[in-house]
């Protein structure tokens, strides 16, 4: 039986990884369970899982916690040094990475120095120091099998070929809920309607991040160091029906693409068997009903955080931890009603102005960096605030 850590088992990979497990009851065990604050939830699936150790990041919910669990043999911790504390028990086959935003970093390095198999759902690792999570798994020979539908169907094709071979990586985006919006519609968005994604069910912050394709944008820059591939080979096409989850253009002219219905459950499972495939319950692709599926180019104007996120790969360094701080910040900050959709682009743009950039960061300068940014982020919408 093979051990899981979720970390984030309460958000929306969390709960849908726990769907696979009791799919495959026999197959996997639930080692450890990780929330931030969601400590009701989390009782709830200690209860029926019965972890050996489940632990809540904010420390204020312990209490709660422990008492729910008082009468089982469940270890419960607490505080997000103790996420850091879970992954490396001894026991725990895999880990799966599905918290939300930076917070997901340092347990993720802690899980591949531990030598755990990584299925990674928390893009934001890559995002922000990609280049050191690359380094680390290479050096504690640790597999890190992506989560994220588009990076899943692109492994998927790539299984059985050599990456000399390969001209381009095809990531594909629905386009989100505003993708037939004029640039004046935009203006006025409110964060319910950018919550109603067309095809997919997610958490909040990425649900908005993919409607300002932001998320896209940290598609590419996961692409990047999940296939060591220059990004320049990296295309998006927007294909609003999300039957085509992604692909690969290879040399010789043909393409592999993965297909399939939008279920993340799909992505999650394949990570947790690979190399093998498992019977899911998933709903079956009709093609006598797929018969008009589409393509466009990104409007880099409407959806200028797409090309941010290129241009903050392009200049490498800290660039992509200063795009991530800056868009955590005004994500939230629409979410609460104090920044227009459109406004959210302005302020990270202005924050990677205005951030120190270092060519050739150290863990502790992604630290610091992502500190900085978040403050300047800050200070730009408490400005907005003020003088509009």
């Amino acid at each position: 039986m093979k051990q899981i850590a979720i970390l984030g088992s309460t958000g929306s990979i969390g709960t849908q990884t726990l769907d696979v497990v009791r799919q495959h009851p026999t197959e996997f065990g639930v080692y450890a369970l990780t929330a931030h604050r969601s400590v009701e939830l989390l009782i709830e699936q200690a209860l029926e899982f019965n972890p050996a150790v489940v632990c809540i990041a904010d420390d204020s919910c312990y209490p709660r916690l422990r008492e729910a669990l008082n009468d089982l043999p469940i270890k419960v911790m607490a505080g997000e040094q103790a996420l850091e504390e879970v992954v490396t028990i001894p026991a725990i086959d895999v880990v799966v990475a599905a918290m939300v935003g930076y917070a997901g970093l340092p347990p993720t390095i802690a899980a591949i120095k531990a030598r755990k198999t990584i299925a990674l759902a928390n893009k934001e690792t890559l995002v922000v120091a990609g280049e050191i999570i690359c380094r680390l798994a290479q050096h504690h020979n640790v597999k890190i099998l992506p989560v994220d539908s588009e990076h899943s169907a692109i492994f998927q094709c790539l299984v059985g070929e050599n990456m000399a071979s390969v001209e381009k990586l095809l990531l594909t985006a629905s386009g989100g809920p505003f993708r037939t919006y004029t640039y004046e519609q935009m203006q006025h968005v409110t964060a319910a309607q950018a919550l109603q994604h067309p095809n997919w069910e997610m958490g909040a912050k990425i649900t908005i991040d993919s409607a300002s394709m932001m998320n896209k944008g940290f598609e590419v820059i996961e692409a990047r160091w999940l296939f060591d591939i220059p990004v320049e080979k990296i295309q998006v096409l927007v294909h609003p029906q999300s039957v085509i989850h992604s692909a690969v253009q290879f040399v010789d002219g043909s393409v592999k693409a993965q297909l399939g219905t939008p279920d993340m459950r799909m992505p999650i499972q394949y990570a947790l068997t690979y190399p093998n495939r498992w019977k899911s319950d998933v709903s079956r692709l009709d093609f006598f009903k797929t018969n008009n599926l589409t393509f466009e180019e990104p409007d880099l104007q409407r959806f200028p955080n797409l090309r941010l996120a290129y241009e903050a790969i392009d200049k490498g360094g800290n660039m992509p931890c200063i795009l991530n701080a800056a868009n955590e910040v005004v994500n939230l900050a629409f979410r609460e009603g104090k920044c227009g959709f459109l406004r959210m682009s302005d302020i990270i743009e202005q924050t990677m102005v205005k951030t120190e950039f270092i060519v050739e960061p150290t863990y502790e300068d992604y630290v610091q960096t992502d500190k900085l940014a978040r403050q300047i982020a800050k200070e730009n919408i408490n400005f907005l605030i003020n003088n509009y």
